[in-house]
């Protein structure tokens, strides 16, 4: 039986893709020794925000999400963040391979919600594993192979500084963020922005919040 262990020793912005993704250093060791010809990896990767504090202005992004702080010891749970998989190719003992994942800005995402939303610190991330793993069996000569599933509570806990989140965004949307807008809510939006004489949509969007605020103290 193979014992295998997982940790995230690193995590920096992917390099040389186009669209932004985060790329994780995976260091593994089958504890008992021996040789894996191959294994096949799936992760999933989820946010636990009660592994953390938050400061007031990460409280108030945070709030669509969770909903206001005095909720939250019913609200905040775990986000699920990404499933994705990996070939390992083989080796003996340990190895040291790259985990790349997709990022995505789309606010309406509830992961993307709480990374855009968490500032400083750390984001606290768990690995779960799962996959199949792939071992010589028997003598050489015969090319048999044992297959053997990676334990159903394989998992790794990483800290993952949220820099690296911020940094691989900046990337692809330097200084600014991205929303999805119907089309007749931009038709609406760049119509707005033309009666006004707004040069940019950053312009039109502040006036209309001033005048919401406006009214709401009113």
């Amino acid at each position: 039986m193979t014992v295998l262990s997982i940790g995230i020793t690193d995590a920096r912005p992917a390099s040389q893709i186009a669209a932004p993704a985060i790329t994780f250093r995976l260091y593994l060791e089958d504890i008992l020794g021996g040789r894996i010809h191959a294994l096949v990896l799936r992760c999933q990767i989820r946010i636990e925000p009660r592994r953390r504090r938050y400061t007031p202005g990460e409280q108030q992004r945070l709030y669509e999400l969770f909903g206001d702080p005095s909720q939250w010891d019913r609200t905040l749970q775990a986000v699920t963040w990404s499933h994705t998989s990996l070939v390992v190719p083989g080796f003996e003992r340990h190895a040291e391979v790259d985990l790349t994942v997709p990022c995505t800005y789309d606010l309406e995402v509830a992961s993307a919600k709480y990374l855009h939303a968490v500032r400083e610190g750390d984001i606290p991330l768990v690995f779960l594993f799962s996959g199949t793993i792939f071992k010589a069996g028997g003598a050489i000569e015969t090319g048999a192979f044992i297959v053997e599933p990676v334990s159903w509570d394989l998992e790794a806990a990483y800290p993952m500084p949220s820099a690296v989140w911020q940094a691989t965004m900046d990337r692809f949307f330097p200084g600014g963020g991205w929303l999805r807008l119907q089309r007749e809510t931009i038709d609406r939006l760049q119509a707005f922005r033309g009666r006004q004489a707004l040069v940019t949509w950053d312009e039109a969007i502040d006036l209309l919040l001033q005048s919401a605020v406006s009214r709401q103290t009113v």
